[in-house]
């Protein structure tokens, strides 16, 4: 994986440019640690920062090719798991390749094809290419938004970046937020409403959008999307394609000229793929490594919920051994998380989920001392309705997002003149409701199919982003690169499709990829209940994190200045509250509390 970033302004010759360049690429310098470049043209510069993982000696960037006498320069983060394919059909456009980068692919995928390129490709991507024959760079990011592409405007300047922080780097980019990121910030985070951040003029491309940005300004288009398509399938008939589509992903998705490993939980998800990916790797004569995640205490504190009915520990473990994979346990103090919670907070860009990527943050950083590329299992229960709100009704009938339980948890702890409460309430809720009424169905759809169907949208289009996005800044802060084979697009159109029927036989979540697998896994984990990525259950942490967040309350806080004490009060003495997804509750709202004052105080944050 790599960092991209550039500024561009086909208005006028770009003067003085490549030293502003130059320190967005140094603020993401930890993304790609091996190499770095900078390509300099009349209108723009880009610039590009390196993580070797195939063809470590020829791919360095920017790179150039020519046709017709043209230059065409591409800065790219990503990769492409159709690479031998697309190599013979460009092959017999007459292409002569000279590196096995996968860079080079997508650069001759454009130049042969143009834009429609973005349609051929199966992988990860956000890259930009610089076509000096049309006087534009054109610009690109995969279907589910797995790598980031943030866009802003410095006057007539066009400035993007792989994370936020580059484009703020730029004096003339402030780190704005007004009322609608304020809303977004309190109800919302960790997701953020499509194609915007937190910061006022400070955007994104949406996943599966791509464009241009030339003389006539930024255009951006949709080019991939969810369709609803009738499907007659048996059950049988329904596993065995996923069957077929899931070994095929893992065979794309596991070749790397660095060593690999996978996140092995012990639940359903991450269990498939490492025993995909261990099947694979016996018959190549390797033994694959495997990761899991702990938590100091947790045996001893633990309390199941709804959302996490069971520990890890013991399932991962069990696994490791059944499929004879290199197994280390990873274990994670309460200092530890609470130690990283701030840095967590800066390479994500914003408050996100507190515990929950700061304790990634680290394990990524221990895994990397071994291993560049990892495999996880990321993006299951969106794609085949793992999550309550796609059987419990309620849930998705509210007023708002199913997975934000309780909406004022944050924002009424704050000053209502400030916030606004009420009124951000109204704008998200409209938005949602917008959103339900926006899901294409067919005709003859169940009222269990049409559920489904928005589960699924609302899910993939916010939830599974928030999971990516975190997955991606904490995976890539340690310039670890992390794959989701779950996220292959052609599985998830044809798991969209699949009767909701099929999906929940027998009331068991994800009955299809549980029938799909069932072959690879012993039944003491092919039926396990789900259970979500592991948080510390440790009452040490909480005390750790209140006595942080007190201190910082004390000397000179930007959240003291909008907190309502009266209601923190009362929130610290609450026995519990679950107020957002699966794992979030009082410990991670404090938590959370933290890096909202950090993430205002770092970023220098002016609230309008």
């Amino acid at each position: 994986m790599c960092s991209i970033c550039g500024l561009v302004d086909f208005n006028k010759p770009i003067e003085n440019r490549c030293e502003k360049v130059q320190k967005m690429n140094s603020v993401l310098k930890h993304r790609g640690i091996d190499d770095n470049g900078i390509f300099k043209f009349k209108n723009g510069v880009l610039a590009h920062n390196r993580l070797s993982i195939m063809d470590i000696k020829k791919g360095k960037q920017p790179m150039k090719a020519y046709k017709n006498g043209y230059c065409y320069t591409i800065v790219y983060n990503g990769e492409i798991y159709n690479c031998e394919e697309l190599k013979k059909e460009l092959e017999s456009e007459e292409i002569e390749f000279k590196t096995t980068c996968d860079t080079e692919v997508v650069l001759y995928s454009y130049m042969v094809f143009g834009e429609k390129c973005v349609e051929k490709l199966n992988g990860i991507f956000a890259f930009a290419i610089f076509d000096e024959q049309k006087e534009k760079v054109f610009l690109a990011r995969d279907r589910f938004g797995i790598k980031p592409f943030f866009f802003a405007f410095d006057d007539s300047v066009f400035a993007f970046a792989s994370e936020i922080k580059a484009l703020l780097s730029l004096s003339g980019i402030k780190p704005i937020i007004d009322k609608k990121g304020l809303w977004q910030l309190l109800f919302l985070s960790p997701i953020t409403l499509e194609g915007q951040t937190v910061f006022k003029n400070i955007f994104e491309i949406k996943p599966g959008y791509c464009g241009s940005f030339s003389k006539k300004g930024l255009s951006l288009y949709k080019y991939f999307s969810l369709k609803p398509e009738k499907l007659d399938v048996t059950k049988d008939e329904a596993a065995k394609e996923v069957k077929r589509l899931l070994l095929d992903t893992v065979k794309r998705q596991i070749k790397s000229d660095v060593p690999l490993c996978t996140f092995l939980s012990g639940g359903l998800d991450s269990s498939a793929l490492s025993a995909l990916v261990a099947r694979e790797y016996v018959a190549q004569g390797k033994v694959l490594s495997t990761y899991s995640f702990e938590y100091e205490g947790n045996k001893k504190n633990f309390k199941k919920s709804l959302f996490q009915p069971q520990g890890d520990d013991e399932y991962a473990v069990y696994l490791a051994d059944y499929l004879k994979t290199d197994h280390t346990v990873l274990t994670a103090s309460s200092e530890i998380v609470a130690k990283y919670l701030e840095n967590a907070t800066k390479f994500r860009d914003f408050p996100g989920q507190a515990d929950i990527d700061s304790s990634l943050l680290y394990f990524c950083e221990q895994v990397k001392k071994e291993h560049s590329v990892a495999i996880s299992g990321e993006c299951s229960d969106e794609i085949f309705g793992g999550y309550p709100w796609f059987y419990r009704k309620e849930m998705l009938n509210s007023e708002f997002f199913p997975f934000v339980h309780k909406p004022f948890a944050r924002a009424n702890l704050f000053d209502k003149k400030i916030v606004m409460a009420n009124e951000g309430y109204e704008y998200l809720s409209k938005i949602y409701k917008r959103d339900l009424d926006e899901v294409e169905c067919l005709p003859d759809d169940s009222e269990q199919d049409i559920t489904a169907r928005k589960a699924s949208h609302l899910s993939i289009k916010y939830f599974m982003t928030n999971l990516l996005e975190r997955k991606d800044r904490m995976s890539m802060a340690s310039s670890l690169e992390v794959r989701v084979p779950f996220a292959d697009h052609r599985l998830a159109q044809f798991v969209y499709n699949v009767p909701w029927k099929i999906k929940f036989e027998g009331e068991v979540e994800k009955a299809l990829l549980r029938n799909a697998v069932k072959e690879y896994l012993p039944e003491k984990i092919l039926w396990r209940k789900k259970s979500p990525y592991p948080k510390t259950h440790n009452p040490k942490y909480e005390k750790i994190v209140t006595k942080m967040l007190e201190k910082r309350l004390k000397n000179d806080s930007r959240i003291a200045e909008i907190l309502d004490f009266c209601v923190y009060k009362s929130l610290k003495q609450k026995e519990n509250i679950t107020w957002f997804g699966q794992l979030m509750a009082k410990p991670q709202l404090l938590a959370w509390l933290i890096q909202l004052d950090v993430f205002l105080s770092e970023y220098d944050c002016i609230i309008e």
